[in-house]
């Protein structure tokens, strides 16, 4: 066994509130996890890398991505071969690993390319990309979001939801992503249309559960939310509407929160010479209530994820550290957001054990930055970064 030890650097490892000053860590070259840390002098390793009093944290998740879609283009892509869509998620997280995206969890992907592009990744014949968890295709009512272009499979009864996510199942899904309500992307729906029913939900729920595996709803509006609450979701994600008695029974159920703010503010924002009238005034008029619903919801207890709804309408695959930023108005502090990230995201997708914070006998995933991250979230948007996968520069 070979090792490598990083030295003379600040220390967020993910946990806490403070930075360990003058920390180090030695990393297995082998299995790219944590062998040692600590602070003051550091042992020699067989290879020996000083960063130089910069600041180390752990490499960020978004919970939330949708790396086939073109954000700027306006069918975002839909009408893309799988080839020429399968190049692109390849270059889409090739992007969120240079923002400092380490991990990444799908919510729907045309083609079920997540899981081809993950079975590639296992194999070694895919690297240099985050690590992922697959979601294949979503889970659709005839007519409702998402309903087209390879993206769904469609499903009008509960017998019908379990089938499709046992074949969801069979082609490698690791996580269901279901349709509560309508969306902002999609015409002749409202974030208030419920879609797929409770009982709908429920079958799909119990099959991923029973592989071990969570569920997420995008569910925006009521009474959706509540479906999906009620199904037993594992994940709400968006929920700009969520409300008291909702946010009470999402602490009772641990159930977690994906804002996915910057998807909703990017559309009113860069959006208006280019979408549909319908499309902008649907965002534009969820934004004040939903940092109002956020703030009571985090008052009571709820536990966010870090997610972006990468791929949609003017929304990169570069933005997750902005996200940072727009969650610290839901009255978080920096290292509170972090922890949506390390603790929580990383729990959510099932990898706590593994990843999220610098901790031994976890992989050393993980951003060096110029400036304090604790001081000001902005800090984790520093253009030239440095990134590690298990403890190996990609950028």
């Amino acid at each position: 066994m070979t090792k490598t030890v990083f030295s003379n650097f600040n220390l967020f490892d993910g946990t806490g509130d403070s930075n360990d000053k003058n920390a180090w860590f030695a990393v297995d070259d082998e299995t790219g996890k944590l062998l040692d840390r600590g602070t003051g002098t550091a042992p020699n390793g067989d290879s020996n890398v000083d960063l130089k009093s910069k600041y180390v944290m752990p490499g960020l998740f978004n919970v939330h991505c949708h790396i086939m879609s073109h954000p700027d283009t306006a069918d975002g892509g839909a009408n893309e071969s799988e080839t020429e869509a399968a190049v692109f998620s390849v270059q889409s997280l090739r992007t969120l690993l240079k923002s400092g995206v380490t991990f990444v969890r799908e919510c729907g992907t045309t083609y079920d390319l997540d899981i081809k592009l993950k079975k590639m990744m296992d194999k070694g014949t895919l690297k240099h990309v985050p690590s992922l968890l697959p979601s294949g295709m979503a889970f659709s009512m005839t007519g409702g979001h998402g309903d087209g272009y390879h993206f769904s499979y469609i499903v009008d009864s509960p017998d019908e939801m379990r089938k499709a996510v046992r074949t969801g199942l069979k082609k490698g899904a690791k996580v269901i992503k279901m349709m509560a309500t309508g969306g902002v992307m999609t015409p002749n729906d409202f974030m208030d249309d419920p879609q797929l029913s409770t009982e709908e939900m429920r079958a799909g729920v119990v099959e991923a559960h029973h592989k071990g595996l969570k569920a997420a709803a995008h569910a925006e509006g009521n009474p959706g939310i509540q479906n999906a609450l009620d199904a037993g979701m594992d994940s709400i994600e968006h929920g700009f509407y969520v409300n008291e008695q909702e946010a009470e029974q999402m602490v009772k159920q641990h159930t977690y929160l994906t804002p996915t703010l910057i998807a909703e503010l990017a559309i009113p924002k860069y959006g208006k010479k280019f979408l549909p009238d319908w499309e902008i005034k649907k965002a534009e008029d969820a934004l004040d209530d939903t940092y109002r619903n956020f703030k009571m919801a985090y008052q009571k207890g709820v536990k966010f994820t870090l997610g972006t709804d990468a791929g949609t309408p003017f929304n990169g695959f570069d933005a997750t550290p902005t996200e940072l930023e727009l969650m610290t108005k839901i009255g978080m502090s920096p290292a509170e957001v972090y922890r949506c990230s390390s603790i929580n995201s990383a729990d959510l997708c099932g990898v706590s054990d593994q990843r999220g914070t610098l901790e031994v006998g976890k992989y050393a995933d993980f951003l060096v930055l110029d400036k304090d991250p604790l001081a000001d979230v902005r800090n984790v948007s520093q253009k030239d970064k440095q990134v590690y996968l298990n403890g190996k520069r990609e950028f």
